[in-house]
């Protein structure tokens, strides 16, 4: 018989998908859910045919030097891969793969989640009556802003920024864009969406701004101080895609001084650390805060892990990966 190749899982999984890698493969699974030391990652890609981590493990350059010769797969769970060192980990002959496609629907569910948050103060009304602060309903009390008739402007348009361009449509807001490049004719006339080549220009003439594009070493604080001073008083900022694609610092300072009206914000710069001052504006009503929740469904996380096995017995019987991530991609 042929032998299993050894998968070290890095965090918790569904069990469904635990049970199924089980089955097929010799795992390792880590059951206390506990983030793996520096060590103990070390141990793992030494040992280890396929390493499943997460976004939260960073497989850098100098965790791939120290890969065993068995190591030929990492089996990213998540879309992104900027966690992993792609270009150092092809160079010693291991393939990448992700799982994309599969939490379109639940983050852009989540970023109209916390446009409507920001917009309408649901958070602070949501602490009113549990708080013991609720005298009755008053005509200018917790007074929002509607968001119907709005312009939204979408950093990235790819599927998610698409998925949510489509739910802001039905909400009565003007979708605006900016993307490497125009989306193809007949999704844009669907959605009745207007690009801008300029981020900039767009920038300033959005009531609503929604990051959606991945992080990569070209869009790193993307949103740079600059460009946030560009938006409007009025307006507000919502990213539920990579913290480091906003500068978190100068976004702070602005809501702070009152130039930009609010966030949203489901991603932080240095998670799971979150910037006190923005708790503070959390705690004040400025901002809403979540947890790293946007892809956040149970129907999600099975779909990733069904990815992920997909892409490992896809490699293990010889063939190219559906979901294989390569540096020219990046």
């Amino acid at each position: 018989m042929k032998k299993r190749p050894l998968v070290v899982v890095t965090r918790r999984l569904p069990d469904v998908i635990e049970t199924r890698l089980r089955e097929l493969f010799d795992t390792r699974l880590n059951l206390d859910d506990k983030p793996l030391s520096a060590e103990e990652l070390a141990e793992a890609v030494r040992t280890a045919d396929v390493l499943v981590p997460t976004i939260t493990d960073e497989i850098d350059a100098s965790v791939i030097g120290k890969a065993g010769p068995g190591l030929k797969l990492i089996a990213n769970f998540g879309n992104g891969v900027d966690n992993i060192d792609v270009p150092a980990a092809v160079a010693r002959g291991i393939t990448v793969t992700n799982t994309p496609g599969v939490l379109t629907e639940d983050t852009a569910d989540m970023t109209m989640a916390l446009i409507l948050a920001v917009a309408r103060r649901i958070p602070e009304g949501a602490r009113v009556i549990p708080d013991g602060n609720w005298a009755g309903w008053s005509p200018t009390w917790m007074l929002g802003r509607r968001i119907t008739g709005k312009r939204l402007g979408i950093v990235g348009m790819g599927r998610i920024g698409q998925a949510l361009a489509r739910r802001a449509k039905a909400f009565g807001l003007s979708i605006h864009y900016h993307n490497r490049r125009h989306v193809p004719p007949k999704i844009e006339a669907e959605l009745e969406a207007t690009y801008w080549e300029s981020l900039d220009q767009m920038l300033a003439r959005m009531d609503i701004v929604s990051v959606n594009c991945p992080h990569t070493p070209g869009t790193y604080h993307l949103l740079s101080a600059r460009r946030l001073k560009l938006m409007k008083p009025d307006a507000i900022l919502v990213n539920t895609a990579r913290g480091e694609i906003i500068d978190e610092g100068a976004l702070t300072k602005l809501i702070e001084s009152g130039a930009i009206a609010g966030a949203g914000l489901d991603v932080f710069e240095e998670e799971p650390a979150v910037n006190p001052r923005l708790v503070r504006l959390a705690k004040q009503g400025k901002v809403v805060l979540l947890p790293h929740m946007g892809s956040a469904t149970v129907e999600g996380r099975i779909a990733m892990g069904e990815k992920v096995i997909v892409n490992i017995r896809a490699f293990v019987d010889g063939h190219k990966p559906p979901d294989r991530v390569l540096p020219s991609m990046l």
